[in-house]
């Protein structure tokens, strides 16, 4: 069994390694790189498995972004390996999540993105590639400053065009592809 140490750095590798090889390396999102090159993203893993005390340390990380220096903290990744291995129940729990937000009047000041091991994007069949655009080694949520996303649009005349070009690109790999980058969750192992 892995200790909480163990637990957390295993769970940041992994992420970093899947952030380094298929977010940045294959350019997923053309607006990762700059915050990871510049150590501007928080990791925080938790080893939470009930959704309400999950939601309890969204609220202290909003917080925690919204109260820190952007050019220090720019975007917090909540990593939670063991909530909600079905994604059904994660995309369910999103709901929760921007309630959270909404609660504390962060709309327009903070959104959420969510990746997830078993990510299905609406209309799609469990193993068409392009879910894997969104399929992180474990359930996470991502915080993101809105002012950071609307630069970061305006800096890409072509953000409408990431989707249709990664589901592009994964298509072109395939899942052999995919699976050749090695995004093992090791703490599913």
């Amino acid at each position: 069994m892995n200790q909480p140490a163990d637990t957390q750095r295993i769970a940041i590798e992994d992420t970093q390694l899947w952030l380094t090889r298929a977010v940045v390396g294959l350019n997923l999102c053309p607006f990762a790189k700059a915050v990871m090159a510049k150590g501007q993203v928080r990791y925080v893993v938790t080893e939470l498995t009930e959704p309400e005390a999950v939601l309890l340390l969204l609220q202290t990380e909003m917080q925690t972004l919204v109260d820190a220096e952007p050019k220090t903290l720019d975007t917090t990744l909540l990593i939670a390996p063991y909530l909600l291995p079905d994604f059904l129940d994660f995309n369910e729990f999103l709901f929760d999540c921007e309630a959270i937000l909404r609660g504390m009047d962060l709309e327009g000041v903070l959104q959420i993105a969510d990746f997830h091991p078993g990510y299905q994007f609406a209309g799609t069949e469990a193993d068409d590639v392009e879910n894997l655009t969104n399929q992180s080694p474990y359930p996470m949520l991502h915080l993101l400053r809105e002012d950071s996303v609307s630069l970061a649009v305006k800096s890409f005349p072509d953000a409408a065009l990431i989707y249709d070009r990664n589901t592009a690109l994964l298509r072109e790999m395939g899942t052999v592809g995919w699976q050749a980058l090695g995004l093992q969750a090791r703490l599913y192992e």
